[in-house]
Order: structure tokens, then sequence, then C-alpha cells
């Protein structure tokens, strides 16, 4: 299967496609969404290898605009490629296609389950899907060799879910992730240690390599 920079829509029970929604698709998003390959691609060499399709979108998606200079220049201090992404409006069909939907913010959570799809299930913020997935023993899950990454990863969701009443967070503020729009490079920075620091955990538990 292929999907151009990940983010053609179309998938089957082999693949699992993870969405990351904020804005305008053009700062959080884009961080998130690029991080995340990367660290995919660290751990398993190619995503696409092991099923696993990242891509973005933004509630007020700001359609083919590229990503902020800034966004961009922090994905490269990462290693991260920025390259040849374009913005895009979140629509209906990236909502239905998703196995995992992860938003900033928690009024970003609401509007994507808002659209309907039975979203709720595989919806969370960034932040808040790293605090529960730091709660389940890798050990329940399925070993990403025998069973696959696509299982295991759809398995993580499940568990996720059903911690989600019982594991809250210290403070509803402790699960978003704060627009750096018009921001100098330094706050850009912040949101790019944030983002990544909470994207490890979630690509260690989907791929189980650390």
């Amino acid at each position: 299967m292929t999907a151009p920079e990940g983010r053609g829509i179309g998938t089957d029970s082999t693949t699992f496609r993870i969405l990351h929604v904020s804005t305008g698709n053009v700062c959080r998003s884009p961080i998130t969404e690029r991080l995340t390959r990367h660290a995919l691609s660290d751990r398993l060499g190619d995503p696409l290898t092991g099923g696993l399709i990242v891509e973005s979108a933004g509630t007020w998606g700001h359609e083919g605009s590229p990503m902020e200079a800034n966004a961009a220049t922090v994905l490269e201090e990462y290693g991260a490629d920025p390259k040849g992404f374009l913005g895009r409006e979140l629509l209906d069909d990236h909502v239905i296609r998703a196995d995992l939907v992860l938003t900033a913010t928690r009024d970003h959570r609401a509007q994507v389950i808002s659209m309907g799809h039975s979203a709720g299930l595989r919806t969370f913020t960034l932040k808040e899907f790293t605090r529960l997935v730091r709660a389940i023993d890798p050990a329940t899950l399925p070993d990403p060799l025998d069973d696959g990454v696509v299982e295991r990863a759809r398995a993580l969701v499940r568990a996720a879910a059903a911690l989600r009443g019982w594991l809250l967070a210290p403070s509803p503020e402790a699960d978003e992730v704060n627009d750096p729009y018009g921001a100098p490079i330094t706050f850009f920075r912040s949101i790019g240690d944030e983002i990544s620091q909470a994207i490890d955990p979630v690509v260690t538990a989907l791929t189980g390599v650390k």
C-alpha cells in the first residue's frame, strides 16, 4: 500500500490510521504529525511497513497552506522532515477512517466527537492519551512481533478508552497543548518539547520498541 506523505484517505484491516487535529493545521498538528512519523521511523524503519499511517487536519484548517516557518524550524531541530506539508480542513472522511484521533485541546476533541461517526472511544487529546498510555501494562497488549503492530495499536486504544473515566488529569489544562501561532521561535520550541515528550511514550506503547 502506498500513501504519499501518509495523508491519503483509504485504509483496510492491515492499517492503523492516526489523525492529529488542531485549529489551523499549520502549527501544532503538523509538528505532532511529523514528530510522530519521525519517532515511528526510528523504531520501525518505515511506519508503513508496520501498517501505521499518520496524518493531520485542522478544525479551521488552512487548506493547502504550508506549515508555519517556526514549526518547520522546530521539526528540523528534532531531525524530522517538514517538507511537502500542506494544511487541510478536517472532514468527515478523516474522522471516519481514523483509528485514533489525537487533538491539541479539549475543544478540538469535543469538535471531533460532535461530528459523530462513533468517534468518542477513539478520540483523545494528545496529552490525555499519553497519560492513559503510561498507566497501561505493556504485557497486557498483543505482541507486535506475533500479532502485528496494528493489532497492538487497536488494543492500546481500547485499553485507554476503558481507563478514561478512572484516571483523571490533575487539572483540565494539563491535557492541552497551547497554540503557538504568531509566537516567537522560543515558544514554538517549548511547544515542540511538550509534543515530543507526549509522543515518545505513545510511540513506544504502539510499537513495543523503546
